[in-house]
């Protein structure tokens, strides 16, 4: 039981600290960036802190416009690197509206209710909730998407960004994939996101669609 309980406080932080490096790099996150590194240096040695000290190392090393640079174009203008996990899964189709309210359930259910305007499969918001949901329940919305992160972390390393680094810390925190895992990622990758006529209402119901506003 200790050993299970120092486990799961080492994958907290590590989910916590990828959480809030694969935001958008902005000025507030470039404030809070030395801190964060300080927190990697803490975290115990192994394939976690490894990959997370390697994204610092970059983070470091990158003017600031560069990074932002880079995160619009590996992220935000990839749909092989986005972060919206249950459209690898989903895609367009209806049932994503289900799956996605059946998230904010999990997140209220947990006593951590969805807050702002992103939708409950953004990784950074799975990272947070496993990071703070209590008895280590929170690791449940990653391992039922370990394929989808399977396959951004490929599509991330295939882009040679460092933004893998955090995918990679991630799936080191949560051990490593099964052979189903393995294999529906590599049927995702070859296949592509299911799709839905094209001029239908939007997938999601109103309750869980970002609003008009930039997410920044």
């Amino acid at each position: 039981m200790a050993l299970r309980g120092r486990r799961r406080e080492r994958a907290t932080r590590v989910y916590e600290l990828c959480s809030l490096s694969l935001r958008y790099p902005d000025a507030e996150l470039d404030a809070a960036a030395p801190e964060l590194r300080a927190a990697v240096a803490e975290l115990p040695r192994g394939d976690a802190r490894a990959a997370l000290e390697r994204f610092f190392e970059w983070w470091e090393a990158t003017a600031a416009p560069a990074r932002a640079a880079h995160y619009v174009e590996a992220i935000d203008l990839n749909k092989r690197s986005g972060l919206y996990l249950t459209f690898y899964s989903d895609g367009d189709k209806r049932e994503r509206g289900a799956v996605l309210v059946r998230l904010k359930q999990l997140y209220r259910a947990a006593g951590l209710p969805l807050e702002g305007t992103e939708l409950p499969d953004y990784l950074p918001v799975m990272l947070e909730f496993a990071a703070t949901a209590p008895g280590g329940r929170g690791e449940i919305v990653l391992r039922e998407n370990r394929a989808a992160l399977e396959l951004v972390r490929l599509a991330l390393r295939d882009l040679g960004s460092p933004y893998a680094d955090l995918l990679d810390a991630t799936c080191a925190a949560l051990g490593e994939a099964s052979a189903t895992e393995r294999a529906l990622a590599g049927r995702l990758a070859a296949g592509g996101p299911p799709q839905e006529l094209v001029g239908l209402e939007p997938f999601a119901p109103p309750e869980v669609m970002p609003s008009t506003g930039a997410r920044r």
